[in-house]
């Protein structure tokens, strides 16, 4: 279930992006997906497979025993084994809520191997909520370094696959793409970071560090053993002031409406917040630069796939700057959006975003 899923009737095809699910007034977005999903290639009803990869070791040198990673495949691997696109999952969503997105439109599964793959935390793969031997909290603290590397291991020992065609992500999914790009340079051919970051800035740790104070100080969540999924109200007030702008807010919300509207913001819900909690962790440190520290130009020098960099240029939620300045260094190709929809920003211009990746993975 998507954490924007509220008392609205949802239509499936706006869970892929979870911050518009639930949000039946923002009517320029769901005509935009009505148009999308109209045209969509057809899905088949991929499995959730799951790869055990064992007691994974975190950069900080905790270990997450038993290590599990959820994924969902599309389309056929090619003999050369080499025709496979990884997406990971943006910010509490899963390889089920990207797949309308991610295998029904910018990837072709008749030319991809699509594999969407579950990052740490999402309740698929290893999560607090899903972790009998270390639940909740006791669950260690992990990286967006840390998803990569377990999305690493999972391809290379257990589905024997050693090069990708690309690896695209959205939002958080966007911050592991860059990842990808510095941690293993020569494993993929090319790289699309949308909404992504490779570094945070000041605004965005604002941002993330106040959703996780706004967590932890909350009654309801009880240091994590909460019971039931209780309404932790500041938190989503703060995402989903943060998730567009304020001129999209003003257009799409009208004033004689927002009680209603807002009353159901508040009682959203459906993600484990410990999850919420161990992933906005692991963004907040978000940062290619380390564990070796230095100016972001040197972890820039370490890319060699091509990459196509897509940003909003109103986005409140993931600042574009440090992807802007990323792009320069590694001579990118570069897709500014410049709408109102702040981090939606690709929704209502899907027909860009559309454009500018097929392009990109046909050259």
């Amino acid at each position: 279930m998507s954490l924007y899923a509220n008392n609205y009737p949802t239509p499936k095809f706006l869970t892929f992006i979870p911050q518009f699910a639930g949000m039946k007034s923002l009517l320029t977005a769901i005509l935009v997906f009505v148009l999308i999903i109209s045209r969509a290639q057809p899905l088949s009803d991929a499995k959730q497979q799951y790869a055990s990869i064992g007691n994974f070791i975190l950069e900080n040198g905790q270990v997450i025993y038993d290590c599990t990673i959820g994924y969902r495949t599309y389309g056929i691997l090619n003999a050369g084994r080499s025709n496979a696109i990884v997406c990971p999952t943006w910010f509490t969503g899963t390889a089920k809520d990207e797949e309308g997105l991610m295998a029904g439109n910018l990837i072709d599964t008749t030319k991809y191997y699509a594999i969407l793959v579950d990052a740490l935390g999402d309740g698929y793969s290893s999560s607090p909520g899903n972790s009998t031997r270390q639940p909740r909290l006791q669950f260690p603290v992990f990286s967006i370094r840390d998803m990569v590397e377990s999305q690493y291991k999972m391809l290379t020992e257990k589905l024997n696959i050693h090069h990708l065609a690309a690896v695209m992500g959205l939002s958080m999914g966007g911050m592991q793409s860059f990842q990808w790009a510095v941690s293993h340079p020569g494993f993929m051919d090319k790289v699309i970071p949308i909404v992504g970051s490779p570094q945070l800035t000041s605004n965005d740790l604002l941002l993330w560090n106040g959703e996780l104070e706004a967590m932890e100080r909350d009654t309801a969540y009880h240091n994590g053993n909460y019971t039931g999924h209780p309404a932790i109200t500041p938190v989503t007030i703060i995402h989903r002031l943060a998730i567009s702008s304020p001129t999209y807010m003003a257009e799409n919300i009208k004033r004689d409406s927002f009680t209603v509207w807002f009353d159901a913001v508040k009682t959203s819900g459906g993600f484990d917040w410990n999850n919420w909690h161990r992933q906005l962790e692991a963004m907040i440190k978000d940062d290619v630069t380390q564990p070796a520290g230095g100016p972001l130009e040197d972890a820039a020098k370490k890319v060699t796939a091509k990459m196509l960099i897509i940003t909003s240029k109103q986005d409140h939620m993931v600042n574009p700057i440090p992807a802007t300045k990323f792009a320069a260094m590694v001579h990118a190709q570069m897709l500014e959006l410049d709408n109102n929809c702040g981090h939606l920003a690709p929704g209502c211009e899907m027909d860009k975003v559309l454009g500018a990746v097929k392009a990109f993975l046909a050259e």
